[in-house]
């Protein structure tokens, strides 16, 4: 399998082609499918159309082997191939529940709400999930986390990793951290990362914060176009990686408030229409008190839904006891309700119906008979 990965298996890639390629760091067959025949061409400095007829190659090879799709398949074809995508249970009940199982691979999940609304707890779980045994819903494999607001924290991983009796020390040596410390450096890490993925065969990759050093970096309204091409790319990047390598990708995501919005949530994420369309599932986060509520925004096929859960020592956790307290509280209030109504119906026409009427009917009649006449 690497053998037929080597970029000096496809036709017409000779010697000083290769060292061109690897120099620029594309290392094998699946680096020319990720990068792309544009970039391919920028960073060696060949012609596109030599770049196209290298990246198509390679494409034709994969598909031969059996690592990507055909070009032209029917529905039921990839029905069946859709049944075989690996998934990564969250731990809860509620949000496996508005994943339909779990979070997918081949596919980018991108996590957005304000800040302590659960996103950094939300990947330092998965980190964690997607190391057990496809027995208990994870894919035995390792995570790429990429760090670029310096929020990544071994003690929480062993927190969780305890909560779920596994080996805390296990857990931590699979699990890379690549510290980005501007947005350039930070598509430098996801354009040599294949062979990172490979050797320590990942299966999820974070990218906590996907969009922060992006907005810090370019700011005012000249730089945005530039920003959103630099973003793009990025996010573009992630989603390809994903899909070649057959691994999940988590990017969490920032908000702004929006000043235009009188009326509902004026929370909108970072990144505009280039992130919204790039990702294939979008979910946001919210705070609800000591609970967290999760929304599907934008998914293929999932239903626009919300769930609640909570932060614990476990990571993301159901609620406790969420159902049971309000049936109380209801019936509680139904038993007042009902015994109202009696005490007023006794009580309020009996009073009416014995005094008014007799005072009324004796006093005033006689007063007015017997003075008037007198007067006159």
């Amino acid at each position: 399998m690497v053998e037929d990965l080597r970029l000096d298996s496809l036709e017409g890639v000779g010697p000083v082609t290769t060292r061109k390629l690897s120099d620029a760091g594309v290392h094998n067959v699946m680096d020319l499918i990720v990068r792309g025949p544009v970039d391919i061409a920028e960073i060696t400095g060949m012609e596109k159309d030599t770049a196209e007829k290298i990246v198509n190659k390679a494409r034709k090879h994969l598909v031969e082997g059996g690592l990507l799709a055909k070009d032209f398949i029917s529905a039921s074809e990839l029905y069946k191939t859709r049944q075989s995508i690996g998934k990564i249970t969250t731990g809860t009940n509620c949000l496996d529940t508005l994943f339909d199982g779990g979070i997918e691979t081949r596919a980018l999940t991108e996590v957005y709400g304000e800040f302590g609304c659960g996103k950094t707890q939300f990947a330092h779980t998965m980190s964690v999930m997607v190391q057990k045994s496809k027995e208990e819903g994870g894919l035995d494999g390792g995570v790429l986390y990429i760090d670029t607001e310096g929020t990544f924290r071994p003690e929480r991983i062993v927190t969780i990793a305890q909560a779920h009796d596994m080996d805390p020390e296990k857990v931590l040596d699979r699990i890379i951290v690549a510290r980005a410390y501007n947005s350039a450096h930070q598509t430098l890490i996801l354009e040599e990362a294949g062979a990172i993925i490979e050797e320590h065969n990942v299966k999820l990759i974070v990218a906590d914060s996907a969009v922060g050093l992006f907005r810090a970096e370019y700011l005012g309204r000249g730089t945005l176009s530039v920003r959103q091409q630099k973003l793009n790319h990025f996010v573009h990047l992630l989603v390809r990686i994903a899909e070649t390598y057959d691994c999940a990708a988590i990017a969490t995501n920032q908000v702004m408030a929006s000043p235009d919005v009188f009326f509902g949530d004026p929370t909108r994420p970072i990144g505009g229409n280039v992130v919204a369309h790039t990702s294939t599932y979008r979910i946001y986060f919210k705070k609800s008190g000591k609970k967290r509520i999760a929304r599907m925004v934008d998914s293929p096929h999932h239903p626009e839904q919300e769930v609640i859960f909570a932060l614990g020592a476990a990571g993301v956790i159901d609620p406790e006891d969420t159902d049971k307290k309000p049936k109380k509280d209801t019936k509680k209030a139904t038993a007042k309700k009902v015994k109202e109504p009696i005490v007023e119906a006794t009580v309020e026409p009996k009073v009416e119906a014995t005094v008014e009427p007799k005072v009324e009917a004796t006093v005033e009649p006689k007063v007015e008979a017997t003075v008037e006449p007198e007067v006159d």
